[in-house]
């Protein structure tokens, strides 16, 4: 299953899919500090890993581009998915906008997609590249020095 496309494609689909309903769902938490901080952190967060990660060298789908190159400069210095963590960072806005069953349950489901999407590049990583074992053993997986 890992090295399946089609769940490529509907971890993708699943991840805008909770994206988009947590913003349309929760508009009005672009009028709350907080909600704002988290999002534009979490959108800072992005484009600061693009700055070491660029986009030609990573793919939407969790899947490895031939030409790929494993980065570990940055972010990629203490965790191996900058770009989930930014993802997860600004989907907190919402949440924090309103703490609902709803918020709770879409985040969830974001979250398992994000690991699931992790684990499958992971996989995949490390056979392309022996050293991504090595790589992985020394850095966390979303939440820098906690997973």
């Amino acid at each position: 299953m890992l090295e399946n496309k089609n769940y490529s494609y509907l971890l993708v689909a699943s991840q805008f899919t909770c994206i988009s309903l947590l913003i349309i769902v929760n508009l009005g938490m672009f009028t709350k500090s907080l909600s704002i901080g988290l999002f534009l952190t979490g959108v800072g967060f992005f484009f600061y890993t693009l700055m070491f990660n660029k986009i030609s060298n990573f793919n939407i789908i969790p899947d490895i581009k031939n030409e790929a190159k494993l980065i570990t400069t940055g972010p990629y210095r203490y965790i191996r998915h900058p770009m989930y963590f930014a993802v997860l960072i600004t989907m907190f806005a919402p949440l924090s906008y309103s703490f609902s069953s709803t918020n709770i349950l879409i985040s969830t489901i974001l979250t398992i997609t994000m690991i699931a999407k992790a684990k499958k590049e992971e996989f995949l990583w490390s056979h392309k590249f022996s050293k991504y074992c090595t790589y992985m053993k020394k850095t966390k997986m979303i939440i820098p020095y906690f997973i």
